[in-house]
């Protein structure tokens, strides 16, 4: 991995980028999730790589929903495990989920990779390499092939960096999908019950922190309440308005920059 400075203006993206590309190199991600992971970085400037407050209305969302799962299951593909493996085996304790490895672009060895790399933090059992597999339906990817004893039973599967077919998939098998996008429109955001739009490094972190804050001072009942009021919909177009209200602001500067620059070389100054 190269030595980034804290003190690069960009240090915290290259940092994230170097991550992708050492898991690229390790074998756990394919060259397709490079791409992927670019565009999501464009959507990252877009938000002002910070989490916005659309995103921790999400989060709170999907902790609830972790929570009151009976058969919570995370899903686990490439960019996540390169990502931030630590923080999906930490939060799949704290709400007692099961871990999957489901991929894309599939082949036996970087399955038993990613599930070598989950284990490596301290994951007990990883489903979706040497388990039975069952097929939905109408999904055309290696995607289709889901763990019997996970993803097939489970009621709430949070999906990072997914693809927005199997999320559909999922919506007509009756899962409650939590997914972490950080583009508003792509099918996966909207299909999803739960979109949080932010980058998966900045919403694992807040998610395992909701969670316990969500235990340790609310009751069960009330925690079923943040759940059934949350409306993804409204979600997404506060999402898309934020974006739209920050372009517009940095419209704004950039015309007054660009007014100060030509002011100061007709004076002079």
């Amino acid at each position: 991995m190269v030595e980034l400075s804290p003190k690069h203006p960009r240090y915290h993206s290259l940092l994230i980028r170097e991550k992708i590309v050492d898991g690229f190199r390790k074998g756990l991600v394919v060259p397709e999730g490079l791409i992927a992971h670019g565009r999501g970085e464009c959507f990252d400037y877009l938000i002002g790589e910070a989490t916005i407050p659309p995103a921790l209305k999400a989060i709170r969302a999907a902790a609830a929903a972790l929570i009151t799962a009976k058969h919570p299951v995370i899903s686990v593909n490439g960019n996540a495990a390169a990502l931030v493996p630590k923080e999906i085996v930490e939060l799949a304790k704290l709400v007692n989920a099961k871990l999957e490895v489901n991929l894309f672009h599939r082949t036996r060895e970087r399955q038993i990779l990613i599930a070598e790399t989950l284990r490596s933090y301290g994951a007990k059992e990883v489903l979706g390499v040497d388990d039975e597999l069952i097929a939905i339906p109408e999904v055309f990817s290696e995607r289709r092939m889901v763990s019997a004893r996970g993803i097939y039973l489970a009621d709430v599967v949070l999906v990072p960096l997914e693809d927005g077919d199997r999320t559909e998939a999922l919506r007509r098998l009756g899962k409650t999908v939590i997914a972490v996008d950080l583009n508003p429109l792509s099918r996966t955001s909207r299909a999803a019950s739960i979109s949080i739009v932010d980058n998966i490094v900045r919403a694992m972190p807040k998610l395992i922190n909701e969670v316990k804050d969500l235990r340790s001072n609310y009751s069960l009942e009330k925690i079923r309440e943040i759940l059934a009021s949350y409306n993804n919909e409204e979600v997404l177009k506060e999402s898309i308005r934020y974006i739209l209200n920050r372009l517009t602001e940095l419209s704004r500067s950039l015309k007054l920059i660009t007014y100060l620059s030509v002011d100061s070389r007709s004076t002079g100054f």
